[in-house]
């Protein structure tokens, strides 16, 4: 008992414990989520969950990898980060896999999305560019290349069209911005500007403009783009408390489309009930909070805007997820970190974890400097200290 409570002490070590909790729970899930469909369109129930395993493989890797690097020397691989990020994102709209109109994938021999991967390259680039400016206490401004850096990235990511990820990438990097210290003007010009480009984007594509009005009465479209958010809350509905049991949801069997990927979490609420939908929402806060920890634990300003980068880039995307599944945010494609099936999601969501951990380990070794000794100035020391001058008088 005493080590478990120690284990829980140590945020690096509970980070990991909650990660792995949440990789075995959505394997679970995704397992039951997609064996229906794995067996229907490909002829082995055991497809996706193979897939997913593999992504796991290669994310626990790169965490591992990630995690042992002196974030310091990241800075380093930002520029040919950032040039094959725009790379693949602009090759994606010409040799990319169409899926459900949309080109986001491509095919390195297995699929991968770039987008994802501009996530992660828009906290990098915006941490390491802030991190040194609030060290030496220098003024922050939006109008600096990290912020045009990802405004691009969210743009080529609109292009395919995926705005939920586009609005993720720029996102994060604003934020980075306002907990390094944004005036209070820009601030509030950034506010307004979002909200008003926000408006613009969202009814500027018909196909959008539906989904806000889906979303504000689902049950009026239920025949066409509301139908997915039908089906989510008639299948978190039916979970109840404890569940209808692993495997017995019946959702998956051609009711709920994404099943096993956007629309996971309500799977997980189907056959877990509000039980295991409450063992996520708590395992991610202890995410968050444990996160936080080690950002504030931190040596250094980017030390902990990493941190806090891969905390708002992995719970940030459970909060809306999560939301959006349960009717409070339109739908977006935003896939729930660790329960969704998603292998590029997987891998780059394991990776922003390694960050995390990178950051909390070398807070760990960075030992505190002891302050030092106050003079001894008690009766008996001064005392000792007359009689010695004394003595070498005497001597002398």
């Amino acid at each position: 008992m005493s080590r478990l409570s120690q284990l829980w002490r140590s945020s690096t070590e509970a980070v990991i414990c909650i990660t792995l909790l949440l990789f075995m729970i959505g394997t679970v899930n995704i397992f039951s989520a997609s064996f229906v469909e794995a067996g229907q369109r490909m002829g082995d129930g055991y497809f996706y969950i193979k897939r997913h395993l593999l992504s796991f493989g290669i994310g626990i890797v790169a965490m591992a990898i990630i995690s042992k690097i002196d974030y310091h020397r990241l800075n380093r691989f930002l520029f040919p980060l950032m040039l094959l990020t725009v790379g693949l994102l602009i090759a994606v709209h010409f040799i990319g896999i169409e899926v459900n109109g949309a080109r986001r994938w491509i095919n390195l021999g297995f699929q991968f999305q770039p987008s994802e991967l501009a996530k992660l390259t828009a906290l990098l680039i915006t941490a390491g560019f802030l991190g040194p400016l609030i060290d030496r206490k220098r003024k922050i401004t939006l109008l600096s290349l990290p912020f045009y850096i990802a405004a691009l990235l969210g743009a080529l990511v609109l292009k395919q069209p995926d705005m939920g990820t586009a609005v993720i990438i720029v996102g994060v990097s604003l934020m980075l911005y306002v907990i390094a210290g944004l005036p209070r003007q820009q601030l509030l010009l950034l506010v307004g500007g979002g909200i008003a480009l926000f408006i613009y984007a969202t009814f500027a594509a018909a196909y959008r403009a539906e989904r806000i009005a889906a979303w504000i009465n689902p049950w009026d479209y239920q025949l066409g783009i509301g139908y997915q958010t039908v089906q989510g809350l008639l299948a978190i509905g039916s979970g109840g408390f404890w569940g209808t049991g692993l495997g017995m949801g019946s959702s998956k069997f051609n009711y709920l489309p994404e099943a096993h990927t956007d629309f996971a979490f309500a799977v997980l609420c189907q056959e877990m009930g509000f039980i295991g939908a409450l063992a996520v929402l708590c395992l991610m806060a202890l995410l968050a909070y444990y996160g936080l920890r080690i950002a504030l634990k931190a040596p250094d300003g980017l030390g902990k805007l990493l941190a806090i980068g891969g905390i708002v880039l992995v719970v940030g995307q459970a909060i809306i997820n999560i939301a959006m599944v349960s009717g409070i945010f339109p739908v977006v494609g935003v896939p729930l970190p660790f329960i969704s099936f998603g292998g590029t999601s997987l891998i780059i969501n394991l990776t922003a974890i390694g960050v995390i951990l990178n950051v909390g380990r070398q807070a760990d070794n960075t030992v505190p400097q002891e302050p030092a000794a106050e003079p001894d100035t008690s009766r008996g020391t001064r005392l000792k200290l007359a009689r010695h001058a004394r003595n070498l008088n005497r001597v002398k």
